[in-house]
């Protein structure tokens, strides 16, 4: 994983992405020993993705991630390659509006995301909305993995600011 330098942006700092890229995580390898044990986790075995035997004959010529994986690869992508909100104590996903997996992520491909931030809006004092476009990029392949609407909410903690 590449390290990136943590920057904090004020709610004004945050408003003024609207419209741009944000941020751009790392290189993240999905091993199979990733994709096993995210299968375990979930319950999800199915032989295209923990079999490589099998897959190896199967539609994708091996075994490939989950799709929920690499969507679940997102919060630690993003924690490295997005700035702060100044004096946010805490944040939480709120969802997606979109979501569509584009291709499959073979086992030890290389992935990373893509953050451009589509719209801030301060709910209420203190609570902050994000709504994120996210590209999940293949080292390699031209069509991504993933590409998502995306909303966060974090909350800015009087305590700390």
């Amino acid at each position: 994983m590449e390290e990136h330098p943590k920057r904090a942006l004020s709610l004004d700092g945050w408003r003024a992405l609207v419209g741009k890229r944000a941020g751009t995580s790392g290189w993240h390898e999905v091993s199979q020993a990733t994709i096993d044990s995210f299968g375990a986790l979930t319950g999800d075995e199915q032989w295209i993705h923990t079999d490589p035997t099998l897959a190896r004959d199967g539609p994708f010529g091996g075994t490939i991630a989950h799709g929920f994986l690499t969507l679940s690869l997102l919060a630690p992508m993003s924690l490295e390659a997005l700035p702060d909100l100044e004096g946010s104590g805490m944040g939480v996903n709120y969802g997606f509006d979109r979501l569509r997996f584009l291709s499959p992520v073979p086992s030890g491909a290389r992935i990373r995301a893509h953050f451009d931030v589509t719209s801030v809006e301060e709910n209420r004092p203190g609570e902050v909305t994000f709504a994120l476009a996210v590209t999940v990029e293949i080292e390699g392949q031209d069509r991504p993995a993933l590409a998502a609407d995306w909303i966060n909410r974090r909350y800015i903690d009087k305590r700390i600011s």
